[in-house]
């Protein structure tokens, strides 16, 4: 029983192993044309209609695509492999067959005004290393970016040219010439990709746009007037010409040199309201104000009583009856106290 049983266990592994074997291995009348370059297999083989009636299509096709497709595995096995990150993977060769594409093929990109002149000269284009010697630390150090070699903007000291004012800053000039250059790079390239898109480039200052408005108008106007050496102050004006709302005023400042009595007056002055402790109290300013107030009320009335039939004149005099006297009442300014107003009632 015993030995039945190995010779059974033997015979299973057999059909086992000759399984697996037949199951790579598919035969064929006639022979698939494979591409591995795009893993394409083109078989040419007449398919059996009694067959696809009598299995479902479905299980027929599924059986059709996973034999070819076994065929494929097998002919990229057959190709070079490697390993790489240790997995074994086949080189595949150039493909043979054309697909179309998805897509069209993208376009050249038009050439740069810096390619078209360097084409023109024939400069050629030559690869600089990274990796340059510094004179002043004696090493090897990077072209560009941090701690580059032969680096200007770290110098402690810079000398004077003789053409040069003593007392200027060389070291703030140099950093304005330096953001000059970045900002005139930046808007060279975006000039180059306006021109690559077909786009209008928009001049400094003021962008052109299709219809200017009238707003637009009166402020390129007025920004071309103020850009004369007297900052526009002898430039005529135009006939119907409004002035422009929005200039701004200039602050006037105390001369520097001068009467220090009255500014030492004026910093004494300045002192003596902070250290108060009651707010100071401007009294003729408050009764002008109170003036002014009292005159307007008086007026928005007689306008209101002036449409009325039967009244001849119910106006107040120009420069008489100041304060509340104006409307009957009795006068609380300082001249009008008591006062009754010199007005007459109209008869009919």
């Amino acid at each position: 029983m015993a030995s039945c049983s190995i010779e059974d266990v033997l015979a299973k592994a057999e059909r086992d192993e000759a399984e697996k074997l037949r199951s790579i291995t598919v035969n064929k009348e006639l022979d698939l044309e494979f591409d591995p370059g795009n893993l394409l297999a083109f078989d040419k083989n007449r398919i059996d209609t009694r067959e696809f009636k009598d299995n479902k299509g479905e299980d027929f096709l599924r059986s059709l695509a996973r034999d070819n497709t076994q065929l494929l595995i097998n002919e990229i096995w057959k190709l070079p492999t490697e390993k790489v990150e240790e997995v074994i993977v086949a080189k595949l060769p150039d493909p043979t067959t054309p697909l179309p594409r998805e897509k069209p093929a993208p376009k050249p990109k038009p050439p740069t005004k810096w390619e078209q002149f360097a084409k023109l000269k024939g400069i050629q284009k030559k690869k600089k290393t990274n990796i340059v010697w510094d004179e002043v630390h004696k090493e090897w150090k990077r072209r560009w970016g941090y701690k580059r070699a032969n680096d200007d903007t770290k110098e402690w000291l810079i000398e004077v040219p003789v053409t040069a004012d003593p007392n200027e800053d060389q070291f703030a000039k140099r950093n304005k010439a330096k953001k000059e250059r970045v900002a005139r790079n930046e808007y060279n390239r975006l000039k180059n990709v306006a021109r690559a898109q077909k786009i209008k480039v928009p001049g400094m200052g003021l962008a052109p746009t299709p219809q200017q408005s009238k707003s637009e108008l009166a402020q390129a106007v007025s920004v071309a007037k103020i850009s004369t050496a007297s900052v526009g102050k002898f430039q005529e004006k135009l006939p119907k010409e409004k002035t422009s709302k929005n200039t701004g005023k200039k602050r006037k400042f105390q001369p520097l040199i001068g009467d220090f009595g009255s500014e030492k007056q004026k910093q004494l002055d300045l002192l003596k309201v902070m250290d108060s402790k009651k707010p100071r109290l401007d009294v003729t300013k408050a009764v002008n104000k109170q003036m002014r107030e009292e005159d307007r009320e008086s007026a928005q009335k007689s306008k209101k009583s002036f449409g009325k039939k039967g009244r001849k004149g119910n106006m107040s005099g120009k420069g008489k009856g100041k304060g509340k006297g104006m409307a009957g009442g009795k006068g609380k300014g300082p001249k009008g106290k008591g006062r009754k107003p010199n007005m007459k009632q109209g008869k009919r």
